[in-house]
């Protein structure tokens, strides 16, 4: 299925799209809301400014994909692969991504206010300046990964690897909390 494909069922009210290949597809400024891609190819595709919020993700390949400036908020994207996606600025607040696979992941300024990051591999991803408040981060790989900036008001930091994580939140830590983390 090509992108115009898509577009042309989205708009005819077709919303079940599992395990469509859209390779490298350039789907910004769309609005897709409440699609399901699961165990979908996005790989090295162009989804900035989109709106996906609603959308299930999950099991997804969305590596070295552009996801800048684009609304993911509430999206399912468990088990999703986003290996050195670009997510700059995306609107991810509530969003589901546990076990996702966000290694070398660029969400700079990403908001994700009340996502659930449980067992995500987050090694080497950053998030400077990134809003991580409410978050779930129970279980999940900092190894490496960048913090700096980020807000982590009231996020749950249970049971995480941070080897040579860099963190300077230059905010409270209050309410937050850190137990069971190495």
């Amino acid at each position: 299925m090509d992108s115009h494909n898509l577009l042309n069922q989205y708009a005819l009210g077709k919303r079940n799209f599992p395990a469509v290949n859209l390779h490298q597809a350039i789907l910004c400024d769309v609005d897709l809301t409440g699609a399901n891609f699961s165990c979908s190819d996005f790989s090295g595709a162009d989804l900035s400014r989109a709106n996906l919020s609603g959308c299930n993700l999950s099991q997804a390949n969305l590596t070295n994909a552009d996801i800048t400036d684009t609304n993911l908020s509430r999206a399912n994207l468990s088990d999703v692969n986003l290996i050195g996606a670009d997510l700059i600025r995306t609107n991810l607040k509530l969003a589901n991504l546990t076990r996702a696979d966000l290694r070398s992941a660029n969400l700079n300024q990403a908001d994700l206010v009340g996502a659930n990051l449980t067992e995500a591999d987050l090694s080497g991803a950053d998030f400077t300046n990134a809003n991580l408040s409410q978050a779930n981060l129970t279980g999940v790989n900092l190894t490496e990964a960048e913090l700096i900036g980020a807000n982590l008001t009231g996020a749950s930091i249970t049971e995480v690897e941070w080897t040579t994580t860099r963190i300077y939140t230059g905010i409270s830590h209050q309410w937050i909390t850190w137990a069971g983390c190495w």
